[in-house]
Formats: C-alpha cells, structure tokens, sequence
C-alpha cells in the first residue's frame, strides 16, 4: 500500500463517523485502483452480506452439532451410570454377605435396616450416599442426623475417622460467609447448628478431633463459622480434661471382666500405697461350688486391724458396689467391721494446727494439762466413721459361693483370724446404696444374650 493511500485515509479520517469513514475508504480504494466506486461498493457490500451469512450458517450449524454431541454424551452418561449401577448392584450382592447391608439408593434413615451393624457397613453407606446425592442437595442435614443417632449402634460413636467422614458429606464452600454480618448472624443456621452438635456428641463421648477436622470444618464454613469456633473451644480443653484423671485407664478398656476387676481393686486401694491385689481361683478352695476367679485388695495395715479386732465382735461383707470403669460397670464387696465407739481421737474440736499458744510439753506440767491428754495412736486411713475396712474384693459371679470362698482364701493367706471371728454376709450396707446380686445376675444373662461371649 502506497503512501498516498495511507495519507489520504488519515485526512479522510479526522473528523468523520464510523459509516462515513468506511465509505470514504472504498472510494479512496476505488480511485487508487482505477475501478468505479459505485460498482466497487455494491460488490464489496454483497460479500460482505454473503460472508455474514455464510458465518452465522457456520455458527449455527456449530450450534447443532454441539446440541447433538451433548445429546451423546448425556446418553453416553447415563448408560455409563447404568451400567455402574448394575455393576455396583453386583458388587453389592456379593458384600451383603459380609456387611448384611442393602446396597441400593441409600435414604435419609436406613441404618435401622442394617443387618449386620459394623463400622465397615456404616462407611458403605456413607459413600453410597454422597455418590447417589448431588453436592447442592438439602438432605444432608438429616441424613447426618440420622447417622449420629445411630452411631452408637453400629459401635463407631468413638472413632474420629467416622465423624469427619460425616463431616465430609457437607459440600465445600458454600456456607462461607461473604461479609461480617454474615458470620455473626448466624450464616445457614441449620448446617451450623448440625455440625455444632456433631461436634457436641463428639465432647460427650471423649472424642479429641485432630488438625484436619479444623481444615474440613474451614473449607466448608470459613475462619468464623461457628463449627469452627466451638472446635477450637474443643482442642483448649479437652487435652487438658483428657490426663487429668489420677486413675488413667487403658483405651479402648479392655472387655475382659477379669482385666476390669483388676483396675477396679487397684482403684479402689490407691489409699494405701502397701496395698497387694492378689488373683484366687475358687477351684483351689475346699467344696467350693462356683468356678471362678476372686481379685482381692489388702495391705499388711488391714491385716494388722484385722488381728487386732476383738474376738466377740462379727465382721460384715458388704455389697455388691458399683464401680463405673468408663461405661463398664463393675461390683465390688468389702469387709467391715463396726466403729469402735469408746475409742479416742487425738483431735480435740478446739485445736488449730496454727496457733502455737497453746503448745503442751509432755516432760513439764502446764497449766493447760489435764488428764484426759493421753497419747493415742492416730487412726489410720482405713479407719473411718462408718466403720473398719480389712479387705475389698470383686469375683466373676458375685454369688454368695464366691465371697464364702473369698473369706476362706484369705484366712489362709495371712489372716487366721478370721477362723475365729465371726463373718456374717449381708447385701445391705449402712455406707450407701448396693445392688441385688439376683437382679445383677439377670440383667448380665440378658446382656450375655444379646450380645457375642467375650473370649479371654
């Protein structure tokens, strides 16, 4: 192109509108190449109109072929899901004999319908559900609910994994808040809400969440959601509730009932720190009915008392007590003797252990003494107002057998006293509340019933 084209489109431009200067441009054309503008225009205009039309066929035809290809490949979508869903129906079918679980479109509430109650089939319908629901679903709030209320059956109402797995079926992003009002007042309540006692039902049953739970909880309600806050309320807290027991205890606690009673006599006789638990069997014991084992807690003070206590007054066993270990109970049988009411204690009512006026030397008289200032020994922690404790026990079957063999092991290991003194057996205690050894029997039959036998 020229010079003189370009600097005559430039004097043709300044000035001008748009329309005018496209005209001015195919004359200018025109003049430069020798041809008639009139003609020139009406061609140029003609394929321009053709070129248009011939682009919006093209868009158009693009237009259909794009519909058709998405026709395809939605129909190629749900033959694929079909064809998933039969073969995750198969894959089903084979797991039902191992989960006892319907692997069909999951509903809001159909664990009630689960035969075999594992943690394994209550993930399976986890993920069965946040494959079949959409991300932009509603049911999520009452499909968690129904699975909080029953955790407990399917025995995962402990395991972090599963409550962040329910915390995963909230989709992410879309109920965090934009602006500050929205964070304060409250910011899709029924998500939060849910997640809140989610986390609540975690506080009640021990359950300490980890650092991921607060990366889930941030993805899906943002720094300043209230799931958030109440999980950092959470990981202040319970660290430091979850140590501060002096009686620590295995976790899980172990379902041996003999492993129990052990941790429940060491418990109890933490005391005295000279205390012995000590293992019988009743087999070892002479016409003795019950096969069982017998945990005994004693310490050589108790024996001591023991040997010391008047021939002519009878010993109690007491019980059954409960003790709870965590959610399991446990009973337990003491051996008591009545106070002693003639006995003297060293504290007088009028004594401070502060005040240093009124101190009394045994080796000059003062005018303060008297003669009822005897030296008496001190009592010891086994002596108390209600009564003298020698010994504390818990048996498998907590039958009257048992605690008759119980009475008899100890005398033979060093406590012949009692062959001399009488025992009397009474399941009623003036310390506190007891349990019927006959109704704690039928209630552990149902349980037994209902649940596996427990391999030791």
């Amino acid at each position: 192109m020229s010079r003189r084209f370009l600097s005559l489109i430039q004097t043709i431009r300044s000035g001008i509108s748009a329309q005018q200067f496209t005209n001015q441009v195919v004359s200018a054309k025109c003049l430069y190449y020798g041809i008639s503008p009139f003609h020139t225009c009406s061609n140029l205009l003609q394929k321009e109109n053709t070129k248009k039309q011939g682009e919006e066929h093209a868009k158009d035809e693009q237009r259909e072929n794009h519909d058709d290809s998405s026709d395809n490949k939605d129909q190629q979508r749900q033959e694929q899901d079909q064809d998933k869903d039969t073969q995750f129906g198969n894959e089903s079918e084979s797991k039902g004999s191992k989960t006892g679980f319907n692997f069909s479109l999951v509903p809001v509430d159909d664990f009630s319908r689960v035969e075999n109650k594992t943690k394994i089939a209550f993930h399976d319908a986890i993920d069965i559900y946040k494959r079949r629901t959409p991300p932009t679903g509603t049911e999520h709030i009452a499909f968690i609910y129904a699975a909080l209320k029953h955790m407990k059956e399917f025995g995962v109402h402990k395991d972090l994994q599963t409550y962040k797995a329910l915390i995963d079926v909230l989709p992410k992003g879309k109920y965090v808040p934009r602006s500050m009002f929205q964070s304060e007042y409250y910011f899709h309540p029924r998500e939060q809400q849910c997640i809140v006692d989610l986390l609540e039902q975690m506080e009640d049953n021990a359950v300490i969440p980890d650092w991921e739970m607060e990366t889930m909880l941030v993805n899906i309600f943002g720094r300043r959601g209230y799931p958030v806050r109440r999980y950092w309320r959470m990981m202040y807290w319970m660290p430091k509730f979850k140590n501060l027991s002096p009686w620590p205890l295995p976790s899980p606690v172990p379902e041996d009932t003999l492993e129990l009673a052990k941790l429940a006599i060491k418990r109890i006789m933490t005391v005295d720190h000279q205390s012995e638990i000590t293992v019988f069997q009743t087999k070892d014991v002479e016409n003795s009915i019950d096969d069982t084992w017998i945990v005994s807690g004693q310490s050589p003070v108790q024996r001591k008392l023991l040997e010391n206590h008047p021939v002519n007054k009878p010993i109690y066993v007491e019980g059954g007590f409960r003790i709870y270990l965590r959610e399991m109970p446990m009973l337990y049988f003491i051996l008591r003797a009545e106070p002693d009411r003639n006995r003297k204690i060293p504290v007088r009512d009028d004594y401070k252990a502060d005040n240093v006026s009124q101190l009394n030397f045994p080796y000059i008289a003062t005018a303060g003494a008297s003669a009822d200032d005897d030296i008496v020994n001190k009592p010891t922690v086994h002596e108390q107002e209600d009564g003298t404790f020698f010994a504390v026990c818990a048996t498998g079957t907590s039958s009257k057998d048992s605690l008759l063999s119980w009475i008899r092991c100890l005398e033979k290991h060093g406590n012949p006293k009692l062959g001399k003194v009488s025992v009397l057996f009474t399941f009623k205690s003036p310390i506190g509340a007891t349990v019927s050894i006959e109704d704690e029997n039928e209630g552990q039959k149902s349980v037994d019933q209902e649940k596996p036998p427990i391999e030791s």
